[in-house]
């Protein structure tokens, strides 16, 4: 090929093949500002629920057995019921495990996604200038984290640890005042 030989210019809508649907051009949205996942605190893993349960159940058929060797017997059903209730509220309690809140800050709005532990989804929006960001109650006792904004009101985090609840709430303060400041 010669150097004197001009190639026509081509443009995007030359690489596209005839009868081709090019998609509009979206643009990217910006990366969030604040991107925080609250899950509730949980301790104990299946295994270990199992664990509890069997090592609570080994000791209430060992003392039941003893009752009923004195002649109690009533006393090693009512053991068998400790050891089923036992296994409920610890199973109850660790159902609350897939229940999560997602709160997300962009300079266009914050959205707070709250899923609970059978998959229902809620969602707020809230215009990030006109938001406050308020701590309510003491801060080694229970306390309150609600976003308030245009008379509507939301408490996040509610299964959060104070200290939690203060480290969150000055992130998004924080983030909230980088989303306010005019980007030109």
């Amino acid at each position: 090929m010669s150097k004197n030989v001009a190639m026509p210019e081509t443009g995007p809508e030359d690489d596209v093949a005839p009868g081709r649907v090019v998609p509009p051009f979206e643009p990217t949205p910006a990366p969030p500002l604040f991107d925080a996942i609250l899950r509730p605190h949980r301790s104990l893993t299946p295994v270990g629920l199992w664990v509890i349960v069997g090592i609570f159940a080994a000791a209430s058929f060992a003392m039941g057995t003893l009752f009923l060797i004195k002649g109690a017997w009533p006393v090693f059903g009512f053991y068998g019921l400790d050891v089923a209730l036992v296994y409920w509220a610890l199973k109850a309690s660790s159902r609350q495990a897939g229940m999560f809140e997602r709160v997300e800050l962009t300079r266009e709005r914050l959205t707070v996604r709250r899923v609970s532990r059978t998959g229902k989804e809620a969602r707020w929006e809230f215009q990030p200038y006109w938001l406050k960001v308020e701590l309510e109650g003491p801060t080694s006792g229970r306390n309150r984290l609600t976003l308030r904004s245009h008379g509507r009101r939301l408490e996040i985090g509610v299964f959060l640890a104070p200290e939690e609840k203060i480290t969150l709430a000055l992130a998004l303060r924080g983030a909230l005042a980088k989303a306010r400041t005019p980007v030109f």
